[in-house]
């Protein structure tokens, strides 16, 4: 077993919320690619999977890229992606600094983590702070599957950053009634960092911001899903050797009131766009392999899953418990 401890970058001060969509050059160098073509798990709207062939490059944003750019090959234990937490301020004086542990398998990246923000706790909802116990497993060689998976009615993890919180959709669930599973981005309750607590005292994102604030810029991968595929900052490579950039964009169209029900409220439609996004809100890069990215819009990080979501289990298993407590309901079927 390849065994690694990670503990980011010293933090700045809190910057507003609609500042913070900084973004890094994304580059990528892996030689064991995987060239499978996503399918959607829906007849209705026909999915495209972006390729750097397809996409046309755009003045995007060229911020420098991090000192540890080179990015692990498929297969190799991604130890330097996760960010040195030691010097950071986490939540404040009276909570815990966040811990988090990343070890490999032949087949299995394994990251442990107390769930505890490394940046400033700032209290959104009813609900405290407190330590939880992440364990997630994901494959280290995922492989993009013959049809996508919908995520539209799952109120769980769906992956984790590189700074150990946990990654849900996005979409809230059912308290407040008057949001009920509504857009939290939309609705404008969460943090600087797109996150916030739920019930269980839990802090998770429902978007990422890839800025230094948030301790998400030590290297253009940010997260990983429970597929085992990386996430990535919004832009992206158009080659390998990164000459060619571009911003990468959702597919997402905004087609009802996302205050509540937020699924039902966007529409996928990549027509006339360029540098979008799959429905899944990833792309094939241009060495061949899977990837997500971040976006400013909806669904944010995760649209599907392109690849077999690992089977998890204790909290990592668990559905997102309401803001006032209790078993959700699942949310009526998207449409």
């Amino acid at each position: 077993m390849q065994s690694c401890q990670t503990v980011g970058m010293k933090i700045s001060r809190p910057i507003a919320l609609a500042t913070v969509a900084f973004t890094l050059v994304a580059c990528s160098s892996s030689s064991d690619a995987d060239t499978s073509t996503v399918v959607p798990d829906t007849g209705v709207v026909e999915q495209t999977t972006t390729t750097g062939a397809e996409v046309v490059a755009t003045e995007a944003p060229t911020p420098e890229v991090p000192a540890n750019s080179a990015l692990p090959a498929l297969g190799e234990c991604p130890t330097s992606v996760f960010p040195d937490l030691i010097a950071v301020t986490g939540p404040g004086e009276e909570y815990a600094m966040p811990e988090v542990s990343v070890e490999c398998t032949d087949t299995e990246l394994v990251v442990t983590s107390n769930g505890m923000p490394s940046y400033t706790f700032e209290p959104l909802t009813p609900n405290g702070l407190k330590e939880q116990t992440w364990v997630w497993r994901v494959p280290l060689k995922p492989t993009v599957a013959a049809s996508t998976t919908s995520i539209a009615d799952v109120l769980g993890t769906l992956g984790f950053t590189t700074t150990g919180l946990p990654i849900y959709g996005p979409t809230e669930g059912p308290v407040p009634t008057d949001q009920a599973f509504g857009d939290p981005v939309y609705n404008g309750i969460l943090d600087t960092c797109g996150g916030h607590t739920g019930y269980a005292a839990d802090y998770h994102n429902h978007a990422l911001y890839s800025d230094v604030y948030c301790n998400l810029t030590s290297s253009v991968i940010i997260g990983y899903a429970l597929d085992g595929f990386p996430i990535y900052n919004s832009v992206g490579c158009l080659d390998v050797d990164c000459t060619d950039t571009a911003q990468f964009i959702s597919g997402y169209d905004m087609t009802g009131d996302p205050t509540s029900y937020s699924w039902k409220a966007y529409t996928y439609n990549s027509t006339g766009k360029t540098n979008v996004l799959d429905e899944c809100n990833g792309r094939i890069g241009p060495d061949g392999t899977y990837r997500y990215h971040v976006t400013d819009a909806f669904p944010y990080i995760i649209g599907c899953f392109a690849g077999t979501s690992a089977t998890q289990t204790g909290n990592a298993a668990a559905d997102m418990p309401p803001m006032g407590g209790g078993n959700p309901p699942p949310p009526p079927p998207n449409g």
